[in-house]
């Protein structure tokens, strides 16, 4: 999580040294933001007919903006957490990787390889 807050850092410090002035960041911001708004008005849209067709009777009204905001999290949630996932994988192959490369060198020290 420390790193993803230092890529947001990093590239907000980037977005406003590209700018040339408060309003070209300003821009940047709105579009960053309408992009997250649009995602997650189609998210919700997708989840409304999931909802639709899963359940009988129509929906909530007004449901599906909230629905899809609730959804765009969880699948930002669900990316961090295989990013997670894949970290821990990667560390256990690299520790095995640095025991067998010891062996190795061992083996190559005493004489067998």
């Amino acid at each position: 999580m420390r790193w993803m807050l230092a890529a947001l850092g990093a590239i907000s410090v980037r977005v406003a040294a590209l700018a040339q002035n408060e309003e070209q960041v300003e821009g940047m911001i709105q579009r960053a933001l309408a992009f997250f708004h649009t995602a997650a008005e189609w998210i919700g849209e997708g989840l409304t007919r999931l909802v639709d067709l899963l359940i009988p009777g129509a929906p909530p009204p007004g449901i599906a903006s909230p629905l899809g905001y609730l959804g765009l999290l969880t699948l930002i949630l669900f990316l961090f957490g295989i990013v997670a996932a894949a970290r821990k994988v990667i560390w256990i192959l690299v520790g095995a990787g640095w025991v067998l490369m010891v062996v190795r060198i061992i083996l190559h020290a005493i004489g067998t390889i």
